[in-house]
């Protein structure tokens, strides 16, 4: 299997270079671990698609709490199965790159926390974000009085427009409050 830059023509990788935050090494290193991913019978790096099981293989990704709304978010498969193309995997990875904007990165994180891709976080998709955060054993689940206090402790803080969601621009406004963020919402290859 090929896994060298022979994969990528030369204006390929300048084009990648020009649509993502990523360096020249880092697509690369993309299509490197990419193409790790693939079967056997798969050898094409522009039109396969990896399964998300395989792709949540990655110890990248294995151990994030929201490892398959990542796949789902960054996936353009028409089975909405979270698979994902080469090129879904280079906007995920762009995406959570260090060089991605505040902006970029905003709107992906709040596309993961919306859990049922209506476009706001209701308080099931809050409650399912702290899950995730928290883990969902016995002894790491809120009980059902803290979920609900500390949503309406989200809630209050965020849903500015007090419509009982918190819409894209209000969860910017909280992101662009938290120093941290930037710097957390990444992978690194």
């Amino acid at each position: 299997m090929g896994t060298t830059a022979s994969q990528l023509g030369k204006e390929q990788l300048s084009e990648y270079q020009e649509l993502t935050f990523l360096t020249k090494q880092e697509i690369l290193l993309a299509v490197k671990r990419f193409s790790e991913l693939f079967g056997r019978d798969e050898q094409d790096l522009t039109t396969t698609r990896v399964p998300m099981e395989r792709i949540l293989t990655l110890p990248e990704l294995k151990s994030n709490p929201f490892r398959k709304r990542i796949c789902h978010v960054f996936s353009t498969s028409p089975q909405k199965d979270g698979s994902l193309t080469f090129e879904d995997f280079l906007d995920l990875l762009s995406a959570f790159s260090d060089s991605a904007t505040l902006e970029i990165k905003s709107h992906y994180a709040f596309r993961i926390f919306d859990f049922d891709d209506d476009g706001t976080l209701d308080a099931s998709d809050l409650e399912k974000l702290v899950n995730c955060l928290t883990g969902e054993t016995d002894e790491t689940r809120l009980s059902s009085d803290e979920m609900t206090q500390l949503i309406n402790n989200i809630l209050e803080e965020s849903d500015i427009d007090k419509d009982g969601t918190v819409n894209l621009s209000e969860f910017q406004h909280v992101i662009s409050r938290s120093p941290d963020f930037v710097s957390s919402f990444k992978i690194v290859l």
